[in-house]
């Protein structure tokens, strides 16, 4: 069984717009995984409505409202879209961002040291909850999620400097 996978992270735009991506990115990097893939872009309401309905099923498992204040704060500014690729990488990424809703999340998470909104407040305030990452949910999500993001000539196969050394 290989278990090495990919996995897609978008950096949201309070991640871009705060200037922490770099902190971030770090805290992949340092655990062994592997960039593949890396763009900025804005993406427009189709593109978000096939990630987050389509793929995600935000308004099926949560509302349209939900999915309105999402798109909102999506369309904030641009994201960052990465494919990393590792040992078990959806579930080390996963791991390693937290619980969706920030409140939730341990600290030593990226998003329990980075942010703190809890649903609540979002659904009082009728706005997204500014939690900074997108990360797949699942092996299935990923495999749906980063074709939509990126095409395979954007993403790379090359080998690590320390692989080199220990092969």
């Amino acid at each position: 069984m290989n278990r090495i996978e990919r996995t897609l992270v978008l950096f949201k735009p309070d991640a871009v717009q705060r200037g922490v991506v770099g902190e971030i990115l770090t805290r992949f990097e340092r655990v062994g995984l592997k960039v593949i893939g890396t763009k900025m872009i804005a993406p427009d309401e189709a593109h978000y409505y096939k990630h987050y309905e389509e793929i995600g099923q935000v308004i099926t498992r949560r509302g349209e409202e939900t999915f309105k204040n999402v798109l909102t704060m999506m369309s904030d500014g641009p994201v960052i879209a990465m494919v990393f690729e590792g040992v078990e990488a959806v579930e080390l990424v996963r791991k390693l961002v937290g619980s969706t809703e920030p409140k939730s999340s341990a600290p030593g998470t990226i998003r329990g040291d980075y942010s703190h909104m809890s649903y609540g407040y979002g659904d009082d305030e009728k706005k997204g909850i500014p939690n900074l990452i997108h990360a797949s949910g699942d092996l299935a999500d990923a495999k749906k999620e980063i074709p939509h993001w990126f095409a395979e000539t954007e993403l790379f196969d090359y080998g690590m400097l320390s692989e080199k050394f220990t092969r």
